[in-house]
């Protein structure tokens, strides 16, 4: 424990962590910046003389966020695995964030599920004339072919199961000892995830409506599309702690960059079960009566 005490302005010594100065809050702002000015000028389609913006702007911002994100992080990893100065009173810290920041994502999907609910339950709400008139009154709306739930999304279903059981099984492991074990479960994990985003392409390549032809398509694309989005970050970061456990990173008292990971990874499957139940079966069940 002597290693993971740091000393105040005070030369007393305490528990917690005084971070050292960082470039990358200031950096990783402007680099969100610079993203958001890209997709902006990209949706006017913005030109500088003759030369057109296009996605360029957006790649750009794009690329400079993952380069802040990878820097930052490899910052926050040599503090772990090199300084050593994430004592426990530190790590109760990390745990509230991360629950915070779980807290958060979940609001952010009741906002898809609201106005997926919003307009599925009264799809013929007399006042609502421009509603009415491109739902036909009903759910799924008039001349749209849902996905069937018993076909590719339950398939998918059964993948993020597997992948969330694979997961727990890398808990288990690591907190046994058994770091071997605890490796193969990851990479197992990861690639469960990786076949999960393959068959959700998949399912959009093959999808009778496009996201611009309706309430359908726009509540459905955006609620599945942005859960994609978050399987794929929960892939990357599990794809991380996996190289981080093959260096032995983690061990039985100390691997909280992992439970992070695995949290935020449960979180996704069971927001997964509601879009399976509630968009992909309840929301089709009136699709045979018209």
């Amino acid at each position: 424990m002597a290693d993971q005490i740091e000393y105040g302005t005070t030369g007393k010594p305490h528990p917690y962590h005084l971070v050292n100065p960082s470039p990358w809050p200031l950096i990783s702002a402007f680099a969100g910046m610079l993203l958001a000015v890209g997709a902006v000028l990209y949706m006017h389609e913005a030109k500088i003389g003759e030369f057109e913006i296009g996605l360029k702007g957006v790649f750009l911002g794009i690329a400079a966020v993952l380069a802040c994100m990878f820097f930052w992080w490899k910052d926050v990893i040599h503090e772990t695995t090199v300084e050593k100065v994430h004592t426990p009173i530190v790590e109760i810290g990390m745990r509230y964030g991360m629950a915070l920041f779980i807290a958060s994502e979940v609001m952010f999907f009741v906002a898809f599920f609201w106005a997926f609910f919003d307009a599925s339950l009264f799809a013929g709400q007399e006042n609502m004339f421009s509603r009415v008139e491109h739902t036909g009154g009903h759910w799924p709306p008039t001349g749209i072919e849902t996905i069937p739930a018993f076909d590719l999304p339950l398939m998918m279903t059964m993948i993020l199961l597997l992948s969330g059981c694979a997961v727990t099984w890398a808990h288990h492991a690591v907190l046994e000892g058994h770091y071997d074990e605890m490796v193969k479960a990851l990479g197992i994990t990861v690639g469960l995830g990786v076949i999960f985003l393959c068959f959700q392409v998949y399912e959009y390549m093959h999808a009778h409506f496009g996201f611009t032809e309706g309430i359908y398509p726009s509540t459905f694309y955006m609620a599945t599309g942005f859960h994609g989005f978050h399987v794929f970050v929960g892939t990357v970061f599990l794809a991380v702690c996996w190289i981080r456990a093959k260096k032995g990173h983690f061990t039985k008292e100390k691997h909280f960059g992992f439970e992070a990971a695995a949290w935020y990874w449960h979180f996704v499957d069971v927001v997964w079960l509601f879009l399976f139940v509630a968009v992909y079966w309840w929301g089709s069940l009136g699709a045979t009566a018209h």
